[in-house]
């Protein structure tokens, strides 16, 4: 098994992750409106409900995506130089890095996740069909900087955020991101990405509204959450999923609705919620390959090559770090 223990990186420990997530929630249920991060979707069950969303008929972006890799892979590899270490922002589940490991020859994988019992048995898995690659988890907020594997240390480093999760962020954050994968990854880095595209409204609003409900078990899993780890006592059954699309942001937001008048307690602390108000737990930016671009630009990388699908869907972008 050549799946490594990420040793160069300060593993959190259960009370301060606890910590982080308990100062975030009550800052952000303490606003107006509500929010919580779409980061803390992302336990071991929100995991596994997502990879259930990208199956879904509604849920274009995961088969749209997977198109493009598969189809314009080639050109993707040629664009990579050999020996590479690939990082995975927010890797998540291995389906689309699969695609690329077939085309590119890497000298090793370094996949960044906040989950990690779903990270690392991910990557035992890929361990199993790609026997001879290195693989470096590594259980980190990669919103945040961490420090890479020291086996990787002298290879080129190739970075991937596939899945449109730039869009949850918003762009001034997005920009922040960029401007932070590219310190991690160092100078004359490589940028895989991709970015989820401008359409009718009424795609996006299905695509995020299943008839399965799946997406709306996916958002309350955040209170199952703090319900679990923080001693909360949310009523699921008082809160409603729902997602609309806001044009002048171009962007889909998820929301959860409180049915009633209530009052909810987290850690000794008290959050009243009025009927009908609303916790924001995710944006979802759509960008039209101008508006991409010019992010990207204005972030330190400069833009190599973009691949859409014949619908114009969704686009998968190369940069490369500037300077």
């Amino acid at each position: 098994m050549n799946v490594h223990a990420a040793a160069p990186v300060k593993a959190h420990r259960f009370d301060d992750r606890t910590s982080a997530f308990a100062s975030d929630v009550i800052d952000g249920l303490s606003q107006q409106p509500k929010r919580l991060s779409p980061k803390y979707f992302y336990d071991a069950a929100g995991s596994e409900l997502f990879e259930q969303i990208t199956l879904l008929p509604e849920y274009y972006p995961t088969r749209t995506e997977l198109g493009i890799l598969r189809d314009r892979g080639a050109e993707i590899a040629k664009l990579i130089p050999q020996g590479a270490a690939l990082v995975e922002f927010g890797a998540g589940a291995t389906t689309k890095v699969r695609l690329l490991l077939d085309q590119c020859k890497f000298g090793a994988y370094v996949p960044v996740d906040i989950s990690g019992d779903f990270l690392n048995a991910q990557a035992h898995a890929l361990a199993a069909d790609f026997p001879t690659l290195d693989i470096y988890p590594v259980t980190a907020d990669f919103t945040a900087p961490f420090a890479l594997p020291a086996a990787v240390k002298a290879m080129p480093k190739v970075g991937f955020f596939p899945g449109s999760t730039l869009g949850n962020f918003e762009p001034h954050e997005a920009c922040g991101f960029l401007r932070g994968a590219r310190k991690i990854l160092g100078q004359g880095a490589q940028m895989i990405i991709g970015v989820d595209l401008e359409k009718d409204e009424r795609v996006l609003v299905d695509a995020y509204n299943d008839a399965a409900g799946v997406t709306a078990r996916f958002n309350l899993n955040v209170l199952v959450r703090i319900n679990a780890e923080l001693g909360g006592n949310f009523d699921l059954s008082a809160f409603t999923h729902r997602a609309i699309y806001n044009r002048e942001r171009h962007r889909i937001e998820m929301h959860l609705i409180s049915h009633k008048a209530q009052t909810v307690r987290i850690l000794g602390r008290s959050f009243a919620f009025r009927s009908g108000e609303s916790i924001h737990t995710e944006s979802s930016y759509k960008y039209n390959l101008d508006r991409f671009t010019a992010l990207a630009k204005g972030s330190g990388w400069t833009p190599t090559a973009s691949r859409t699908d014949a619908g114009g869907m969704f686009s998968v972008h190369a940069l490369v770090a500037e300077g």
